[in-house]
């Protein structure tokens, strides 16, 4: 676990840093429609995947990544980035609207984002790290 907390940190610390000049990573449902959350906002930020008082960063809300048995968190759900073979996990847009790939740990997908701290968080999740435990690492808690 010492590994993986190290790890964590690398991630949301290079995440933030490749995107240090570019505007909020938002998170939507495959057809653009449901905003699940904010990936590089202020952890306090209502719509932070971080915010886990929030509803995008809650592991008990509908919307959320952190919710293990919603469409956005199941390991199944075809809407999940936990799913290794969904072609319709999230996609990631900034606030203009250009398009940073699909969020999932489908290695297939043509459009699978090139954010490579998200990739290891996806894989890391499908390969069996509990919901919790990955949102602490990506989070820094």
């Amino acid at each position: 676990m010492r590994r993986l907390l190290v790890g964590g940190t690398f991630w949301m610390t290079s995440l933030v840093a490749a995107h240090s000049q570019t505007p909020n990573l938002l998170l939507f449902d495959a057809d653009h429609k449901t905003f699940i959350g904010c990936l590089n906002c202020s952890n306090s930020d209502s719509g932070s995947v971080c915010n886990k008082y929030g509803d995008n960063g809650s592991k008990y809300a509908n919307d959320s990544i952190w919710y293990q048995d919603g469409d956005f968190g199941s390991r199944r759900s075809n809407k999940s980035p936990w799913n290794k073979y969904s072609s319709e996990g999230p996609v990631i847009v900034d606030e203009s609207g250009q398009f940073y790939g699909r969020f999932t740990a489908n290695k297939n997908a043509s459009d699978r984002t090139q954010i490579k701290a998200l990739n290891q968080l996806a894989d890391l999740v499908a390969d069996g790290t509990e919901l919790d435990d990955a949102r602490n690492l990506f989070c820094g808690e």
